[in-house]
């Protein structure tokens, strides 16, 4: 005789009922709040060590220019190759996210990091310095996606605007950090110093987060078996149940959504200016504004100073507004367009302007304003997206918002090159950069809308 299904409800591994809602369903997953911030702060310094080895080029180009006697043109060929496979290595791993556990996926790049900077100090040469970028660009093109995966699945969403804002943090403190101590090591030791020591924080920062750097509760479905990942259903020991995953939608439509284009539109304009001031903003202080690397350190941090008090303020007043009831348009969509915006207009007006308070503080708002796009477009993304198929659109979202790595530094050059003066060139450059942002913040205000675009999508 054929017994009749059980009834009963699922046990937990001491035996006991797993917790349920009213409607029967499991509970959603608790917020281990200590284990969160621990991974949090290990993202934060992930980030910082990744925009320290951004900018290191750019704080010696100077003195690597005078070394090997290379042109502006070749030195922006050189910061562009940085971006060669950025874009393409980010659109890669952001798909492989869904079978590699994240704890694997930052490891790896950690250590391509390190390796990335041994080239330049074998032989110092226009090849070993494109070889070391182009790998170093492979490797970092995933990170600020994959680290802001891994930080979504400890966060709930309504909390994600704070360790978002710290997560994209660190590259503020990456450069307020970098350029100070980068620049002392520079002068005091010459510039190979400063690739060594930037080799040996990837190597221990890789090694502390191997131990410590598992995957949260929050990750959506993942394949079984996977390094790090717990299938659906198959918690660990004494963590609730997660929901089940929501389903997958084509990614023509998650992609072509008014929110998803908006967002790239956001994140191009802002990464056309911090590609600018990673490979040519140390050399426009010195070359132009005459300042010593001292000087020049001084206002690149002062500027990541700006940047950081933006994060850690919109951000979190967004998240606050929405816990009250606010938009996500409202409290993440029109900031973005707006800070790209004014990004735009100050950095048109900077040329123009003789008074040096006032200069300083137009290429504060150009270069440290836009900062706030790079959490708060994940944010608009992650509205219209399921969990499941989160990495794979940050991954694209992030390789179409970053082109401008591999543009903007060398065409910068080129312009310098060509132009009738250096300082014409640098005028003629920042022009195209506003227009450029400009455009990309009107289609930003206008195409971010994250609950029209989640109803649409039926995500909410």
């Amino acid at each position: 005789m054929v017994e009749p299904p059980s009834s009963a409800p699922p046990l937990d591994a001491a035996g006991g009922p797993l917790p349920a809602d009213a409607g029967g369903a499991p509970p959603r997953p608790t917020f281990d709040r200590r284990r969160a911030w621990l991974i949090a702060a290990m993202i934060v310094s992930f980030m910082l060590i990744n925009y320290a080895d951004k900018s290191v080029l750019g704080l010696a180009a100077v003195p690597i220019m005078d070394e090997l006697g290379i042109s502006n043109s070749t030195y922006g060929m050189i910061s562009s190759s940085f971006s060669l496979l950025f874009s393409l290595s980010g659109l890669a791993v952001g798909f492989a996210s869904a079978r590699l556990s994240s704890r694997v996926l930052l490891f790896t790049m950690a250590v391509l990091w390190a390796v990335a900077q041994l080239p330049v100090l074998v032989v110092a040469s226009v090849p070993a310095l494109v070889a070391g970028r182009v790998l170093l660009g492979a490797a970092e093109g995933p990170a600020a996606s994959m680290s802001m995966h891994a930080l979504y699945k400890w966060f709930p969403a309504d909390r994600r605007g704070l360790p978002s804002a710290l997560q994209i943090s660190g590259a503020a403190l990456g450069t307020l950090v970098a350029a100070p101590v980068v620049t002392w090591l520079i002068t005091s030791f010459g510039w190979r110093s400063a690739f060594v020591v930037l080799a040996v924080a990837s190597v221990l920062w890789s090694l502390i987060w191997w131990r410590v750097g598992h995957d949260g509760p929050r990750g959506g479905e993942v394949t079984p078996g996977a390094e790090g990942h717990r299938s659906v259903g198959a918690p660990a020991s004494g963590t609730p149940r997660a929901p089940a995953p929501q389903a997958r939608l084509p990614y023509r439509r998650l992609l072509l959504n008014g929110t998803v284009l908006g967002s790239i539109a956001a994140a191009f304009g802002a990464s056309w200016a911090l590609a600018l001031s990673h490979a040519w903003l140390p050399a426009y202080l010195r070359t132009q504004l005459g300042m010593t690397p001292g000087v020049a350190a001084t206002v690149i941090s002062a500027i990541s100073a700006f940047s950081l008090v933006l994060l850690l303020s919109v951000p979190v007043l967004g998240d606050f507004l929405r816990r009250r009831g606010g938009s996500s348009r409202g409290s993440t969509a029109i900031p973005q367009g707006v800070a790209v915006g004014v990004a735009a207009l100050a950095m048109a007006a900077f040329p123009f302007v003789d008074g040096r308070g006032v200069h300083l503080a137009l290429l504060a708002l150009a270069f440290g304003g836009h900062a706030i796009v790079f959490p708060l477009h994940y944010m608009t993304v992650s509205a219209v997206v399921p969990a499941v198929q989160r990495g794979a659109v940050f991954g694209v979202v992030a390789a179409a918002g970053t082109l401008p790595g591999l543009i903007s530094p060398y065409l910068t050059g080129y312009m310098l090159d060509s132009a009738a003066s250096r300082s014409v060139g640098y005028t003629q450059a920042y022009l195209l950069s506003a227009a450029v942002m400009l455009v990309c913040a009107v289609a930003a205000l206008i195409t971010i809308r994250p609950e029209r675009d989640a109803r649409r999508l039926r995500l909410g």
